[in-house]
């Protein structure tokens, strides 16, 4: 890969990133990206997804969070721009009643009334 198609993913990646308010960065046949998705959208969370096994650039884009991040591997998750990191960092998050804030401060759990 060439330092300018280098330098094109990592900055797709970044507007990819700072675009939604919840991206996850998947693959369709990995069960630890299935894993957080079904969490997610048992939240109620809005999140957008991009199957990297599915994208032209997939492997170049997961180069790039990869250089970015320091995770090389999926899912790769990110919170109003910040990195959360995988699967186990997620459902750690989860389990200790921090995710859920830091979806609402992302402005990502439209769906659930404001009662809870």
């Amino acid at each position: 890969m060439s330092k300018e198609e280098k330098e094109k993913a990592m900055n797709k990646a970044k507007e990819i990133v700072t675009s939604y308010p919840v991206v996850v960065f998947s693959k369709t046949y990995c069960g630890y990206c299935q894993k957080v998705k079904r969490l997610l959208t048992q939240l109620g969370a809005d999140f957008e997804v991009l199957e990297l096994d599915e994208m032209r650039d997939g492997g170049e884009i997961q180069s790039a969070l990869s250089k970015w991040t320091g995770q090389s591997t999926v899912p790769s998750v990110f919170i109003k721009g910040k990195h959360m990191g995988g699967c186990d960092s997620v459902m750690e998050s989860n389990r200790k009643g921090k995710l859920v804030p830091l979806l609402i401060e992302a402005d990502a759990l439209g769906k659930i009334s404001s009662k809870l």
